[in-house]
């Protein structure tokens, strides 16, 4: 299935017990861990979208700036990268 809809959200990651923890302020439940920054973000963005379809199922709204996907739609975000 492909998307038709995009949110804009941040994200705070931060160091935890070896690995590093991301979480999205605003949005509860909304956080997991990784051993590298960016799978912390990837697991992170899983749990986000686990979140959402749930909402979704129930009718409620994410409460975040949604933009609509068309073939027009073009998005810049920032991604930290950890380096060695």
């Amino acid at each position: 299935m492909r998307e038709t809809k995009a949110a804009y959200l941040s994200l705070v990651v931060e160091p935890n017990d070896g690995g590093y923890l991301a979480e999205c302020p605003g949005m509860q439940g909304a956080f997991a861990e990784g051993e590298s920054i960016e799978e912390a973000i990837f697991n992170c963005v899983d749990v986000i979208k686990m979140i959402a379809a749930y909402r979704a199922e129930r009718g409620e709204a994410l409460g975040f700036n949604e933009v609509e996907l068309t073939p027009g739609t073009r998005m810049t975000v920032a991604v930290p990268v950890g380096l060695p």
